[in-house]
């Protein structure tokens, strides 16, 4: 026999249906078939090359499902795998985020709500007036909540650094925070306060005698005039190199010259920072009378600045052991007394807020630094009117004595040692003179 071209595999259909044309002509009868003659008539027959060529592709077909399903098994478990690391890592940070609000919430409920002491100790202040100053502060509008802080966190953050002179790196230690988050809320909290100076830094308009004048018979009636005192005083900053010089005065450390005048009862009313610390305090005072911004007022009744008498004695301690002999010293101590009164606001305000008054270099450039000793002026007035802290108030007028008798020993000393000095040049003059008559 020839060999006939083997035909092209092709898939069987599933069910085979007799031509048309024989169906049409087979007789219609009742006569019933059975089924395994039906399926057998119905069955194509195939040559043995087609039967391995169907296996094969049923192996291949079978083979390439379990490939796929393999893959499909695999890139399943890689997704599983990669969700689950997912949600691990957001649980991990909800955990964190869970656990430093707890620690958060329980520092602000152990500060402003449980002890005062604690309050006191940590924020300068009792939780009555710490609540206070929350609600003026919210109420200037440039401090609000937000979905991670409140404004009593951001209050008790600014009041912590300035209160204990603390860096940011500290802050985030203890309140569980970013360095970027604290310092972004002290800066916050700090242009707030510095807009509540109208309401907290009043100048005088001299129609009413302080009460401190009145009630005290050695100032009424020759004082009834005065308003205030007014003085300088030193803080040190933190600048360039380029300008130490202009900043260096009367420390070896370069600082900054504050003006302040303060009414009797130690609050502040006029604060100008930012002068450097060689300037002399007749050169800030000029400017600041004559400035277009921040200008010192003299109220027109008034006749200007009342200074003591010079070549006299003047400080408190030196009349502690020796009275006044004439009008001029009698009215220098009593001038002392009531120019007191700014030594003792400055001594409070360094006292309270440890950030303007540390030895060590600042953690915020001058400007910077400027506006906190602004802000720590405002705080102090208002805590003089709501929780003035008497304790604090006879600490710092302990060490105003203190610092005076040791003024006063000094002068005792070295007024001893002027009179050694002034015997043994006598005797030497006079040596030296019987020994030039003698050879003469």
């Amino acid at each position: 026999m020839a060999s006939q071209r083997r035909r092209p595999f092709q898939r069987p259909p599933l069910s085979l249906r007799p031509p048309s044309s024989a169906s049409e002509n087979l007789p219609i009868s009742d006569t019933r078939v059975p089924i395994d003659e039906v399926r057998s008539s119905n069955q194509v027959p195939m040559d043995d090359g087609s039967m391995s060529s169907s296996q094969t592709y049923n192996e291949e077909w079978q083979r390439l499902r379990r490939w796929a399903a393999t893959c499909v098994a695999m890139y399943a478990a890689y997704a599983a795998i990669l969700v689950s690391v997912y949600h691990r890592s957001n649980y991990l940070e909800r955990s964190i985020a869970n656990e430093g609000d707890y620690e958060r919430h329980a520092l602000m409920e152990r500060l402003t709500l449980m002890d005062n002491e604690d309050c006191y100790n940590q924020l300068r202040m009792g939780k009555d007036a710490f609540a206070r100053l929350v609600t003026i502060l919210r109420g200037t509008g440039r401090l609000r909540n937000n979905a991670h802080s409140n404004v009593e966190e951001q209050v008790a953050k600014f009041l912590h650094i300035v209160g204990h002179n603390l860096r940011n790196r500290t802050m985030k230690f203890y309140f569980k925070r970013s360095s970027e988050t604290i310092s972004r809320h002290f800066h916050q909290v700090l242009r707030a306060i510095i807009s509540l100076d109208d309401v907290f830094l009043k100048q005088p308009d001299g129609l009413k005698c302080p009460q401190e004048i009145k009630d005290n018979t050695k100032f009424w009636p020759y004082f009834k005039d005065c308003i205030g005192a007014i003085d300088g005083s030193h803080f040190r900053v933190k600048v360039s190199n380029d300008a130490v010089q202009r900043y260096r005065g009367r420390k070896y450390y370069p600082t900054q010259n504050v003006l302040a005048a303060c009414s009797f009862d130690l609050k502040f009313t006029y604060v100008l920072p930012g002068w450097e610390g060689s300037a002399s305090d007749s050169r800030i005072l000029d400017n600041a009378l004559v400035r277009d911004f921040d200008k010192l007022i003299v109220p027109q009744a008034k006749t200007g600045f009342l200074t003591p008498y010079r070549s006299t004695r003047y400080h408190l301690k030196e009349y502690s052991v020796h009275q006044p002999e004439n009008a001029r010293e009698v009215f220098n101590l009593r001038h002392s007394s009531l120019r007191n009164a700014i030594e003792r606001a400055f001594g409070v305000l360094k006292k309270r807020f440890p950030i303007i008054a540390s030895g060590t270099e600042p953690h915020y450039p001058v400007d910077t630094q400027s506006d906190i000793i602004l802000a720590c002026c405002i705080l102090h007035n208002y805590l003089m009117g709501v929780d003035p802290n008497e304790r604090l108030i006879a600490e710092v007028d302990r060490e105003l004595f203190s610092e005076e008798a040791e003024f006063e020993s000094m002068v005792l000393s070295l007024a001893e040692k002027c009179k050694e000095g002034e015997i043994l040049r006598e005797k030497i003059a006079m040596d030296m003179w019987k020994d030039y008559n003698r050879n003469r």
